[in-house]
C-alpha cells in the first residue's frame, strides 16, 4: 500500500454506525406473515461489522421495490446516526432486482472500482458466474454506501476484503471541505 493510503488510513474513523437495509421480497413477506425474522446475510453483516468494532445502529429488511429502497437508504442518509449503508440484495439480473437502479441516483460520487474489484475477486472463488455479479459503491452526503448482493459468500467477501477496509478511507475523504 502507498505511503498515502496509509497516512490516510491512520487518520480516518475507526468506528463507524452502519444501517444495513436487507433488500428481499420473499424475506420480508416471511417477516410479515411470521413476525419471526430469518435473515442470513443481515446476521453475517452485523456479525462482521460487531467484530470490526463498528455499530448497526439501523437495521431493516424490505420488499424490492424501487421506490421502498430509495425511501430507506434517503432516511438512512438524512439520520445523523448513521456513517455508512450497506444494501444487501436485489443486485442480480432479474427483473425484480431493482437495489442498484434505486440507489445509483443518490449517490453524490460512485465508486467504479468497488464493482470491478468485487467481480475480480468473485471471479477468483466462482469462475466465469462473477460476470452475472452487480455491486455498487459511492458516497452521498458525507456517507459511505453499499451495494452488495445477499448470498452469504458474497457478504463476507465484500466486507471482509473491500468494506472494512476501506469505508473509513472512505468516508475521510468524503467529509472533507
Amino acid at each position: 500500500m502507498s505511503e498515502t493510503s496509509n497516512k490516510h488510513k491512520a487518520e480516518a474513523p475507526k468506528s463507524l454506525n452502519f444501517a444495513v437495509i436487507v433488500c428481499s421480497s420473499s424475506r420480508y413477506r416471511d417477516f410479515k406473515e411470521s413476525g419471526r425474522l430469518d435473515d442470513p446475510s443481515g446476521d453475517l453483516i452485523a456479525q462482521n461489522l460487531k467484530e470490526k468494532g463498528h455499530r448497526v445502529t439501523v437495521r431493516r429488511i424490505i420488499p424490492d421495490d424501487r421506490s421502498t429502497i430509495q425511501h430507506a437508504v434517503m432516511r438512512a442518509l438524512k439520520s445523523r446516526k448513521v456513517d455508512a449503508v450497506i444494501t444487501c440484495g436485489g443486485t442480480g439480473v432479474s427483473p425484480r432486482d431493482v437495489t442498484i437502479e434505486a440507489v445509483r441516483p443518490l449517490l453524490d460520487k460512485e465508486l467504479e472500482g468497488f464493482g470491478e474489484v468485487f467481480r475480480m475477486l468473485s471471479y477468483k472463488e466462482i469462475g466465469s458466474a462473477a460476470i452475472l455479479t452487480r455491486a455498487l459503491a459511492g458516497v452521498s452526503r458525507g456517507k459511505a454506501v453499499f451495494c452488495i448482493p445477499g448470498s452469504p459468500q458474497s457478504v463476507t467477501l465484500s466486507l471482509k476484503k473491500l468494506i472494512i477496509p476501506e469505508v473509513g478511507h472512505i468516508i475521510k475523504h468524503a467529509r472533507e471541505s
